[in-house]
Order: C-alpha cells, then structure tokens, then sequence
C-alpha cells in the first residue's frame, strides 16, 4: 500500500475505510467508557519531520480531517474507535527502536498494530496514541525442512507463511478463521490458540524465539534455533501473551510440523451415514473431515471421549457447533449444510501419514459411536473442496453473527463438563433484549465462543451480559479469556481469572520494562 504524502492518502486507504462508514462507527472509546487520559505529550510538528527523517515521509500518515485513518482507529468488530492523528509505518527492527527512543524520550504513547483482526479492542488506540503499524515487517526469513524451524517479520499474515511452510512439507502450528490477514506477531502477542491446539498445544510450546524491541528502544533478541536451551530465565515468555504492553515483537522462530499426507474431515451422523471412499489421488494431503449431528450435549461429550481414545494419534481438530450457530453461518452466507440441523454439530479432522491406517481408525470410531446412538446424522469427506466448504461453515460463523446487527462476543474457557451450560443460563438472564445468544468452539481444548446479539448496539442488554458472565465463569472456574487476550474490554474483569497477588507481579514487570508506561496504555491492566 502506497500514500501520497504525509499529509493526504492516496485512494486506496478511503476505500478500506468505507466498510466502516457503510456499516456505521461506534462512539469514540474515550467518550464512550468515560477513559481519563493519561498525561502523554500530545504530537506536534516536531515529532512528524523527525519520523519523517527517519523512515521516509511516505511512511508517516496524518489525519487530514477527513477521517482518513478510520481503518487503523477502528477495530473489527467496531466496537471500539481510537482518536489517533498519526500513524507510523517502519520497515526494520532499527527504525522501532529509534521511535520508541524517541516516544519513550518524549513521553508519548504508543500503540502496536498489526492485521487488526482482535476482538478485545486491543489494537487500536484508546485515545490519540501514535498507531505503530507493523504491516511493512514482513518477510519470511528461513524455512528449514529438515529442523522443522521457520523464522519470519512479525506482520508475516499468518496465512502466507504457512503456505511458505507447505512449500517446504511444513505446516504453521496455528491455524485461525482470521487467517488471511492477521498476523503472525499479533498471534504471538495474544497468544492466539485457534482450531489445532488440540493437535499442536499453543504458542508457548511452540516459539522457540523472539525479537523484541522495549519501551526505551533496546532490541532483546531471544532469538533461538533449539528446543532445548536451558539456559537461564525463559524471557520469551513475558512478550508472549503481553499483548504488546512489555514489548513490541519483530521477529520470531517457530517449530513448524510436518504436513500430514492424510487428512480426512468428517460431518457426522447416526443411522443416515455418506462416506466418500478415500482416494489415491490425494497422497500430498489427504484430510478426513467428520461433521456430526447430536441431540444432547452429554452426546457431544461422549464422542469427544470416543474420538480421543479411536482417533488418538491422529486426531488434529474437534469443533462445536450449536444449532444456532450454524443456522446464522448457513442463512447470512447463503451456503449449505450437508446434514440438516440439530442441537448440537461437530466438525472432527484427522490428520496422519497413513490413509488406509487412518481410515481404518475412522470407521471403527463412527460405527462405535453410530451403534451408541450418540451421533444422529452426519457426512464424511476427504475431498479438498468439500472439505473447504464444510470448514466455511464453522469458520464464517464470527462475521454471520455481526450481520445480525450488533453482537457481543465472549471468549472463555470453561471445564469441559460444564462447557455449554452457560449459553443456557444467559440465555434466560437476558431474556428477550437478545436476537440469538449461541455458542461455538474448540471443544478439544474447553474455548467456548459465547454470542449475543441483536439488532442494534443496547446498552441495556450490554449491563445484563457483564458483569454477569464474567462473574458466572468464575464461579465455575473457568478463564474470562481463551485465546482473544484482555485489551482494553476486559481489565475490568482480570481479578475474576487473576488473583490480586497476580494483578500486582504483572504490574511491577510492567513498571520494569516500561516505566513510562508509553506502550499500548489503557490495555490489560486497569
């Protein structure tokens, strides 16, 4: 993307913009949550002839006051609108490090963008903070099949680089709906879980180093080609999940796998059962893809028990769907269930290096679970089309529920006995303020994805929801975030997942790294 100047953009960023002025723009945050600003220096003149000597002119973008940077201020959801007027766009790790001098020197506040794909109201600003955007880091810098080590820019889009991976019979070890324009670095500062935790644990298991560019500019670089390096504090570990309040992430290096050489994906059900024989043709990547259909939630239990101990090895992703779920994903994309619907759906994947091996394992896992009476209906494919659009059924289902007009997402972890008893007990506590309060998620790994919506943004259904989810989550011991992170709309609820002792050592390790506290302010701590 290229701009005219530092003052006006060039055509192509108004038109990102429109789908936001199309679909109406949420009040600005600082208005909104009545938010205090901090005492930050406010930019002047100055401060853009001095980014613009460092980076190139082109590369620093000012609001000419015609909302032109609405795509970087708004979030996805438009839940939540900074009032920024600048926006930074660097090319290297060096060119990071001399901003964040510079903000740090001058007490200006600074928040990390990358693919703006979260749903907490992390990646935008609060206020008027400075927008870094990371969009220019991203190259791919070595993939090597033999190690299964890949390292990259942190705004490397997700999607990319596991093709980049595939090239070499590798494949990133994190998959998401939002793949086709977050970004890696951004996954890394969330500590994004995705579809396949289930298969490949998260990122903490599988980063094995970062660089990080720190509050007053110095460059960490954790950078790490092993396993296995015991050697003193695993400092990695604080920018992970940090959500780009200790640190900015520029590059990292992950432990790819090896791409399976038989997949399958299956949508299935009791005594109504279609099979598309496994086929030699897919040799490279053979995906067996089972969607399912269930009356009763302690049926969705029972086959997740069931697929772990027949699939094993192989199983590499098992989703829920609820009825309402799927309905809004079928309805608002015109697309087309292959079985009708039911109170429950499950999408299971399997993924090994043998197909008659792991067919074998598939069909006695069905006809189990069939004579139980535990699946009613349900599809089998290994087709890569098929298998594409059964996979759209579940992926589309966050952007479906925005299309009912407003939604309120929640993102939790729940014990898995009581995984969906709370989109029952919401359910009557708002009673008839929601549209549709629906639930879906990654049942292997207990992350349930809680929706609510309704026609239009309701501050009345808004006080019925939270606390009140937040407070009932607790009460079951679960987590008051899965994998979205804390951002800016959930400090309030960190004490309901967080001890205070807890709250207390997270702030003291952000007064070390950041004592300024410059970067990304108003965001996971209150």
């Amino acid at each position: 993307m290229r701009f005219q100047s530092m003052l006006k953009f060039g055509n192509g960023v108004r038109n990102q913009c429109r789908m936001y002025m199309a679909s109406g723009l949420p009040e600005f945050t600082q208005k909104h949550y009545n938010v205090k600003r901090n005492n930050y220096a406010i930019v002047d003149d100055k401060d853009v002839n001095f980014f613009g000597s460092l980076m190139g002119a082109q590369y620093v973008l000012q609001d000419a006051g015609t909302d032109d940077l609405l795509c970087y201020n708004v979030d996805f959801l438009r839940s939540v609108r900074g009032n920024s007027k600048l926006v930074l766009r660097p090319g290297t790790t060096q060119e990071i490090s001399e901003i964040l001098k510079y903000c740090n020197k001058r007490h200006l506040a600074v928040c990390p963008q990358g693919g703006n794909t979260g749903l907490v109201g992390g990646a935008v600003p609060v206020c008027d903070e400075i927008i870094l955007s990371m969009a220019r880091l991203n190259k791919v810098l070595n993939i090597d099949e033999i190690t299964g080590i890949a390292s990259c820019e942190a705004a490397c889009i997700l999607e990319n680089f596991d093709a980049k991976a595939r090239e070499k019979g590798l494949v990133v070890p994190i998959d998401l709906g939002a793949k086709s324009s977050c970004h890696i670095g951004g996954n890394l500062s969330t500590n994004a879980g995705g579809l396949r935790v289930l298969r490949y644990g998260n990122l903490h298991g599988s980063v094995l180093g970062v660089e990080v560019v720190l509050a007053n500019g110095t460059i960490l670089d954790l950078m790490s080609n092993f396993k296995k390096d015991n050697t003193g504090y695993h400092l990695k570990h604080l920018f992970i999940g940090s959500e780009g309040t200790l640190g900015i992430i520029t590059k990292l290096a992950i432990l790819c796998q090896t791409v399976s050489s038989s997949v399958h994906v299956a949508f299935v059900g009791s005594f109504q059962f279609q099979s598309s024989k496994l086929s030699t043709r897919y040799q490279i990547i053979l995906i067996a893809l089972h969607f399912l259909g269930l009356n009763s939630f302690d049926s969705v239990l029972k086959t997740f028990l069931n697929a772990k101990r027949y699939l094993g090895e192989i199983l590499s992703a098992c989703e829920l769907i609820d009825e309402r779920s799927l309905d809004a994903s079928v309805k608002q994309y015109n697309l087309k269930s292959p079985i009708e619907n039911y109170p429950f759906h499950m999408l299971i994947e399997t993924s090994g290096s043998n197909a008659i091996h792991d067919s074998e394992k598939l069909n006695f896992f069905l006809e189990h679970c069939m004579n139980s009476g535990d699946i009613l209906n349900g599809t089998v494919t290994n087709e890569v089309n098929k298998i594409q659009e059964i996979w759209k059924l579940r992926e589309l289902i966050p952007t479906a529920l925005i299309r009912d007009g407003f939604c309120f997402k929640y993102d939790i972890s729940l014990p898995l006995r009581s995984f969906y008893d709370i989109v029952p007990v919401l359910e009557g506590h708002v009673g008839k303020l929601a549209k549709r309060v629906c639930g879906y998620g990654h049942l292997g790994d207990s992350n349930l994805h809680l929706n609510v919506s309704c026609e239009e943004y309701s501050r009345e259904l808004y006080e019925r929801i939270e606390p009140f989810i937040y407070e009932h989550t607790a009460k079951l011991k679960g987590s008051v975030s899965a994998e979205h992170g804390i951002g800016f709309t959930k400090k309030n609820y960190l004490k309901y997942s967080k001890s205070s002792e807890a709250i207390t050592m997270m702030r003291e390790v952000k007064k070390l790294l950041d004592p300024s506290g410059i970067l990304n302010p108003y965001k996971v701590l209150n």
